[in-house]
């Protein structure tokens, strides 16, 4: 079973092994307190920790571009890849969205990552298909999910 939950101080060591092994603990607990904040280039912003078997395995996060719209994103430590747990992770993210009055989620979906053009479509996300260039020159495809 996968639960989210906010990042603790305690769970440094564990970001550091898994997800950010070229960082030092002071900047990862400086990273955790700024997550903290809720936000993220003026804006609304939230990361919670995945956790299975009482293990932090990854991440998801909520980042709003309107009061009715946000993105969501995941990324989930490799060797627990293709176990469900971005999807269970996800799926409870977007239950929280719900609940937070967000009605739509907008995600760009590089055109290379088949895992997460998979999720999204898992998911009940709509695309057109159609390919755009990001800030970073990437090329995406948009998904779209409304949230009732």
């Amino acid at each position: 079973m996968i639960t989210i939950r906010r990042f603790v101080h305690e769970d440094a060591e564990s970001l550091q092994k898994t997800l950010y092994p070229d960082m030092s603990m002071d900047v990862i607990i400086k990273m955790i307190d700024e997550w903290s904040t809720c936000v993220c280039n003026g804006r609304f912003f939230e990361i919670f920790a995945i956790i299975s078997d009482e293990k932090v395995v990854g991440y998801v996060s909520l980042y709003e571009h309107s009061k009715t719209v946000v993105s969501a994103g995941a990324e989930v430590v490799a060797e627990e890849r293709c176990k469900g747990a971005a999807s269970e992770a996800v799926s409870l993210l977007i239950q929280y969205a719900a609940e937070k009055r967000y009605r739509i989620i907008l995600d760009q979906v590089r055109k290379d990552n088949a895992a997460s053009i998979r999720l999204h479509e898992k998911l009940g996300f709509e695309s057109d298909g159609y390919v755009y260039r990001n800030q970073r020159n990437q090329e995406v495809v948009l998904y779209l999910k409304p949230i009732s």
